[in-house]
């Protein structure tokens, strides 16, 4: 068999790489609906692995918690890519700015676990933090151009509102319609008057 160790050895690695997504892809869908608190565990049994596998991927809990906020900003990140290409710069805008919001849920949980357990999560998410904050500045750039995002609205001010607009819908959670209030308040006072 050592012979064929090199055709023998990729399809664990492609095995080995689709137990790791399916992990993160469980982990993600359990700690955003059911908080940090589900046993690692029960993600394995979720993702129809084992716990050894589970913990070859991710040794701790906390390794497990990091790669899915790294996998959640890079999954934004390249769907806010797809939107400045595809879409025209309004529709770029504000749809990167209900996705941000949206794929944030949960986000402080995360974070305040990590810096419990020693975890420096900024130093983890520094490239893809440079990266988010370089799409909207250009997306932002592109609606004013566009007329329409009101021209005296700066980066600070919109991160400012995204946040808020985070916390402002993961209070009204179980409530649609109240979330979707909430983004046309914000969309109403981001446009020009």
């Amino acid at each position: 068999m050592s012979g064929m160790s090199g055709a023998a050895e990729r399809p664990l690695r492609a095995d080995a790489a689709r137990n790791r997504a399916k992990l993160l892809d469980i982990a993600t869908e359990v700690f955003t609906t059911r908080g940090i608190g589900v046993p690692t565990e029960e993600i394995a049994r979720a993702a129809g692995v084992g716990v050894g596998t589970l913990f070859r991927h991710f040794p701790t809990k906390e390794a497990l918690l990091e790669a899915v906020m790294v996998r959640r900003l890079e999954t934004i990140t390249a769907e806010t890519a797809q939107l400045a290409a595809e879409a025209d710069p309004a529709e770029a805008f504000f749809g990167c700015f209900r996705l941000v919001v949206e794929q944030s849920a949960g986000k402080e949980e995360f974070t305040r676990a990590l810096a419990a357990a020693g975890v420096d999560v900024h130093t983890s998410l520094q490239e893809l933090t440079t990266t988010m904050r370089a799409q909207l500045t250009g997306l932002l750039a592109a609606a004013q151009r566009a007329g329409a995002v009101r021209p005296d609205l700066g980066l600070p001010e919109l991160i400012a509102l995204i946040v808020g607009t985070g916390t402002a819908t993961e209070q009204l959670a179980t409530d649609p319609t109240a979330r979707q209030r909430v983004f046309d308040v914000v969309f109403a006072g981001l446009r020009p008057h």
